[in-house]
């Protein structure tokens, strides 16, 4: 039973009224009389060091929070609302910023009501910072291809949302591009003489800077902080294109900082703080152009040449022992910089989020952060290969994160009450569903290292297996032996008895449909090429009136399921993307079927992709699945 005990609000100050309505109106169920009923009151307190903290007490059937800050009273609210029993407390957080950032640019834009269900369950972790990052999804005055047909926000829309966040105590941040990751702006052919290359805008060019001018402009105007993360990540190849026909042969360093300077001056003109990633200084200083090369060289001139008033953010989602991480910390600090650290919640390249391994790089990350003293944290959240992820399965993580800022140490019970108090669900079903890209190790990752970078990258499965042709199935070597099909049957059934245990937990519908189309995909075209090897025609047709039938129905299911949600959560623009990749998988289905009758029928003699042998691709004497994308695992071709 989620629901411990109800809440009554009695006593609270004015500033905390629009939270705790919006608090009601997300988890209503918790307020109200019921059969045992706590009058629950909030009382601003300056007594903590440094402004910060809470106190919770309970006096009978009255509980009376304490707080510092208003972030702080709505993370007792959720310490409170996770608790078995009435248990008093009191917390710090280790950092001044802890802070979330959602992607709203790879395809999925979130709705209001879904952007407003995050903020508040981050709220009651006790997030205090939110980053809007929007490469083109915003409105820019007089440039109407800025998010054209992307589900852009409206300047409207982006200050409700501040002003939303605002009620919690949470510093909105819009979070944009202003070198690198400019494509979806850059592809239309009215900013063909902006582009350096196909993603890196013109730098040294007068029309840039007013371009540049107009967007943060207009990125910051809806929101009350002055601080803006202005990107410059990823910028590979920056001066090579049309700027080196302009300009010739340059030191990558000096334009990446000249252009950062008149970025800078814009910021200043107009009373912003900026901050950017760090990553480019570390790859032009890499022979491998490389983030995380530890042999990276940035010379003194180019460090001293960075703005005084340009934070560097470093971005790592990859390492799990914290010794690299201080590693690092300690590279910025080399610069004359103190860094603001950005871990990540695996929700990219996935239908779910990684949660094991999130946990373990996110403990490493603020494991080192906190003893490197670090004020300002952030986890990102990134939606790259068409979002296809629920962001709502993130949650999990945040959590884990929100506790290592509010904790030296982090014990399952704490996440676990933690995660009630926030989302009203069982933090163990989260879980449980992530299990969908763990298949050859339950009780921990299956992770693919790279051979080149070294990096640990979590292996999306699920992702790959559901959309691998099912006419060519090109990695069904890498899976030879497994016993996937027994996997995500048992799967399915785990992930469905607990869907419905909270109203949260409905989400769990969409990776047990998951599970289902897997547990009767895997196998099926190993299956059905026995059959045709063998000439067993009366199996044939069982295949295609049965397996086959019933799987075509499961992936119908399974569209419909994640159409829903992705209504319910994101804009319907970039839906076209999900759906598309759907209506390959059905039509190759169909198409599957349609020749194996045909087959049967005498209309064709043979079918070669059954006849050809397959090859192993990756080296799997580890035993360990790779991570792939969709564009990689469609077809073997490239396409040109």
């Amino acid at each position: 039973m989620l629901d411990r005990f109800k809440i009554v609000l009695s006593r609270y100050p004015a500033e905390l009224k629009q939270g705790l309505e919006a608090v009601i109106h997300e988890r209503g169920e918790r307020f109200g009389s019921g059969a045992v009923t706590f009058s629950l009151s909030f009382e601003p307190d300056t007594g903590f060091t440094g402004g910060r903290g809470l106190a919770v007490i309970y006096r009978g059937q009255d509980i009376l929070v304490r707080y510092g800050h208003r972030t702080d009273a709505f993370r007792a609210l959720g310490r409170l609302l996770g608790q078995d029993k009435p248990q008093g407390l009191t917390e710090s957080p280790k950092f001044d910023t802890l802070g979330i950032m959602l992607d709203v640019s790879r395809n999925a834009v979130l709705t209001m009501d879904a952007a407003k269900a995050m903020i508040c369950r981050c709220a009651l972790m006790g997030i205090n910072a939110l980053m809007l990052y929007m490469e083109d999804t915003y409105e820019v005055p007089g440039e109407p291809f800025f998010g054209y047909l992307r589900g852009r926000y409206t300047y409207e829309e982006l200050k409700e949302l501040d002003d939303y966040a605002y009620a919690f105590g949470i510093e909105s941040i819009p979070c944009i591009q202003t070198l690198g990751h400019l494509e979806q702006i850059l592809q239309w052919p009215v900013y063909a003489e902006y582009m350096d290359t196909s993603g890196v805008i013109l730098a040294g060019e007068e029309k840039t800077y007013s371009l540049l001018e107009k967007m943060i402009t207009a990125a910051t105007a809806p929101f009350r902080s002055k601080r803006i993360h202005i990107g410059m990540d990823e910028a590979h190849g920056v001066g090579t294109g049309r700027y080196k026909q302009l300009h010739g042969e340059r030191r990558p360093f000096d334009i990446l900082n000249e252009h950062l300077l008149k970025v800078n001056e814009i910021c200043d003109r107009h009373g912003l703080q900026p901050m950017i990633w760090s990553d480019m200084y570390f790859r032009l200083g890499s022979k491998n152009d490389y983030y995380y090369d530890k042999e990276s060289f940035i010379p003194a001139d180019v460090a001293a040449a960075i703005p005084e008033g340009v934070d560097l953010v470093y971005w790592d989602y990859y390492h799990t022992n914290k010794e690299f991480y201080a590693d690092w910390i300690d590279r910025h600090r080399a610069m004359g910089k103190e860094p603001v650290m950005a871990g990540g919640v695996w929700t990219w390249d996935r239908f779910w989020a990684a949660l094991p391994f999130s946990f373990a790089v996110t403990e490493a990350c603020m494991t080192a952060a906190r003893e490197k003293g670090l004020k300002e944290v952030h986890v990102t959240m990134w939606g790259d290969d068409g979002n296809e992820c629920d962001i709502f399965s993130a949650l999990a993580s945040i959590q884990f994160f929100a506790e290592h800022g509010w904790a030296d140490k982090v014990d399952e019970e704490r996440l676990r009450s933690g995660f009630r108090g926030s989302c009203g669900a069982d933090i163990d079903d989260w879980i449980k569903a992530a299990k969908i890209d763990r298949p050859a190790d339950n009780n921990g990752d299956n992770l693919y290292e790279s051979d080149v970078y070294t990096l640990l990258v979590p292996t999306n499965v699920s992702k790959w297996l559901l959309w691998e042709d099912p006419i060519i199935g090109m990695l069904e070597p890498e899976t030879q032996g497994m016993k996937l099909q027994e996997y995500y049957a048992d799967l399915t059934d785990s992930i469905f008895a607990v869907a419905g245990k909270s109203p949260f937990s409905s989400r769990l519908q969409f990776p047990a449909c998951l599970a289902r189309v897997l547990s009767l995909k895997f196998g099926l075209r190993r299956k059905i090429i026995a059959a045709y090897r063998a000439d067993d025609r009366a199996k044939l047709r069982s295949i295609i009136n049965g397996d086959l039938a019933e799987l075509r129905a499961a992936v119908d299911a399974l569209w419909r399921c994640h159409r829903s949600m992705w209504l319910k959560t994101y804009k319907p623009f970039g839906l076209e993307v999900i759906e598309q990749r759907y209506g390959g998988l059905i039509i190759r289905l169909s198409s599957l079927s349609d020749r194996l009758s045909e087959y049967l029928a005498g209309g064709i003699s043979s079918i070669p992709e059954f006849e050809t042998e397959l090859i192993t691709i990756f080296d799997t004497r580890k035993k360990e699945l790779p991570h792939m994308r969709y564009g990689r695992i469609k077809t073997p071709s490239v396409l040109k």
